[in-house]
């Protein structure tokens, strides 16, 4: 984002904003060949957005390839931002106003129906004149294809706007469209000069002043060539907020559980937790080590916690798929453990930039023989935050591997929320040192519930060998043939010792009808959106969304012996009724309806796919009607 600058002028706008519509949210999309900078401008209208109050959420559009050919459909990169009068959570569905930096990116959105008839489009025109008659034609031909589709086609001189600043457009021209949506929607220009500030304070004060210009010129322009405008009223706060994105949260949660030691392997998309953390976590006296691979680094996670300091691993699939030994180990030992996986589409590298929810079944019973270990998912950002502090405190309780689910769309989204207000509980005891009581094993199991006191070496009297076979309450290894079985049962037993500390799900809605929704993770918003516009047409309709998946969540048959029809809302794969070879007994159910109908023993259906995208609101919402006519 380097720029030079040609001449200065003031950073101040001199356009005048008149005839405001107001509207209660937009949904504005950025798009252009990776490396262009669209991610960082809306991420930061976002975060200008949320400090003026206003409810936020983002999704990156991220290509499968790391840096594919420019001006390919295939290719698009940027992100769409979700802006509201009230509290958003979730993408939208059609997009109000599209940025498009080449028109050949767009194809692949159109493809995806991120648009309607009536989307803005706002396309770089430097494409009409260019040198290569072949580039013309494709451009002429696109934006006669666009109008003919609908879309509300503007043609802007991006790169000669850009061009009166800096010698090179390609260096900036994201900070000239941030300007021109911040006209556009009305954005406060301190607040955007803050934010442009904040992303450049590590380089020099020309590129900072450089990048101003642009933002400055940007929403200039804006207000003096475009017809429109729009303000977006703010919600009255009586909170602080703060913004970040899933990632960040658990990074936060991190610092703020009292955790020391993030041991990981970088994978997408959970790598910028550590990234994250790497910037921040020595002031609070953390570590992050990076391993030489995803074993290494549950391994040195599980010394580290073995130790007295219970630590934390972070991955994705194919990384969890690598740990599944040492998470094992970890069971058998008992050793308190913390893992977030942040999922990904799969299987193998499959979609390592799209999201999916397809890890719920390996989370549970990916490893070898019967390891029982507390799996949960954070369905909002905030979540991703508070439920990392609440897996180490389960850890060190239950003395057992933690599992938080997250998700690409968590991961990336950005959120305000409430201010955490930092309380001494959230943090770790310090480490016990007291003597062993004499007599008393490794593992004790409480014949009710399956717990155990933990020795941490150092302790007087608190020597014992430990092993990954399976052993006696004194860790000695299990010769007797009694032996295997008690300590299985114990250490299930406190599975279900946790699980009679749950509460039953809140129902979203009325608690009897025609169709109960089930959800988790990050599917929440989407499909609480949905169940609110069906209501309000009448439909008898409810959610309910888990957060505990081993152990599930309370009172679970009851709440569906309540409805005619229960169907879950994931994004992982399930067939489809009606397809070809597709008969009752053979078909695939999707993740958590399967695993309901085993726990339940009631008919539970499924609505659910694959194609990489966040679920709509409009999708679920289409999947309501249809089943309530049927």
């Amino acid at each position: 984002m380097e720029n030079q600058i040609i001449e200065p002028s003031g950073l101040r706008p001199m356009g005048t904003r008149k005839n405001s519509k107001v509207v209660d949210q937009t949904v504005v999309e950025i798009v252009s060949d990776s490396g262009e900078g669209a991610q960082k401008c809306g991420q930061s209208l976002g975060s200008i957005s949320a400090k003026m109050g206003n409810g936020v959420w983002t999704v990156e559009i991220i290509p499968a390839e790391i840096q594919p050919p420019a001006r390919s459909r295939e290719g698009a990169s940027g992100i769409r931002v979700r802006i509201g009068s009230k509290k958003v959570t979730n993408m939208g569905n059609h997009a109000n106003l599209v940025v498009a930096l080449n028109e050949q990116v767009l194809y692949g959105r159109l493809a995806q129906d991120a648009y309607k008839e009536g989307t803005v489009l706002l396309i770089e025109n430097k494409w009409a004149n260019h040198e290569l008659e072949h580039i013309r034609n494709q451009y002429a031909e696109a934006i006669t294809e666009f109008k003919a589709q609908g879309l509300d086609v503007r043609e802007i001189p991006m790169e000669t706007e850009c061009l009166k600043l800096v010698r090179d457009a390609q260096k900036g021209k994201n900070m000239w469209v941030l300007g021109m949506l911040c006209g556009i929607y009305g954005r406060d220009m301190e607040r955007a000069e803050e934010q442009v500030r904040g992303i450049f304070r590590k380089k020099s004060e020309k590129i900072i002043s450089s990048n101003l210009e642009l933002l400055s010129a940007g929403y200039d322009w804006a207000l003096n060539n475009l017809e429109f405008n729009y303000e977006i009223p703010a919600m009255k706060l009586d909170v602080d907020q703060v913004v970040m994105n899933g990632n960040e949260a658990m990074s936060f949660g991190t610092m703020a559980a009292g955790i020391e030691l993030c041991s990981m392997y970088p994978i997408t998309p959970a790598t910028s937790v550590s990234h994250h953390l790497a910037e921040n976590f020595e002031k609070v006296g953390g570590i992050v080590h990076q391993a030489e691979d995803e074993i290494a680094a549950i391994g040195f996670a599980i010394g580290a916690s073995y130790a007295g300091k219970t630590a934390l691993t972070v991955t994705s699939g194919p990384g969890l798929a690598l740990k599944t030994e040492f998470i094992g180990l970890a069971v058998m030992a008992e050793i308190p453990l913390v893992i977030i996986n942040v999922q990904r589409g799969g299987p193998s590298t499959g979609l390592p930039t799209k999201v999916e929810q397809s890890d719920m079944l390996a989370a549970i019973y990916g490893e070898t023989g019967d390891a029982p270990k507390i799996v949960f998912a954070a369905a909002t950002i905030e979540e991703c935050f508070h439920f990392v502090i609440l897996a180490r405190k389960l850890a060190e309780t239950f003395r057992t591997p933690v599992m938080l689910l997250s998700d690409t769309n968590l991961a990336t989204g950005v959120q305000p929320f409430p201010r955490p207000k930092i309380n001494s509980e959230w943090f770790a005891s310090p480490i016990d040192q007291s003597a062993w009581k004499e007599g008393v094993g490794a593992f004790q199991w409480s014949a009710e519930t399956g717990i155990s006191k933990r020795p941490i070496p150092g302790q007087k009297g608190g020597m014992y060998t430990l092993t990954g076979l399976a052993h006696d309450e004194k860790s000695r290894v299990a010769y007797d043939p009694d032996i295997n079985q008690r300590s299985a049962e114990h250490r299930s037993r406190k599975m279900a010792a946790f699980q009679q500390t749950l509460k039953r799900p809140a129902i979203n809605g009325d608690a009897e009808g025609d169709l109960l929704l089930v959800g988790w993770g990050s599917t929440l918003g989407a499909i609480e959106e949905a169940v609110a516009k069906a209501q309000e047409e009448g439909l008898k309709v409810s959610s309910i969304h888990l957060r505990f998946l081993l152990p599930l969540e309370p009172g679970l048959k009851d709440i569906f012996s309540r409805f005619k029809k229960v169907v879950t809302v994931e994004l992982n794969y399930s067939d489809k009724v009606g397809d070809p070879m597709i008969t009752s007994e053979n078909r695939r159910y999707s993740q958590l309806a399967w695993y309901l109908r085993a726990h339940t023993l009631t008919d539970v259906d499924c609505f659910s796919n694959v194609f990489g995208q966040p679920m709509s609101p409009a999708k679920v919402l289409q999947f309501i009607q249809n089943e309530v006519k049927k």
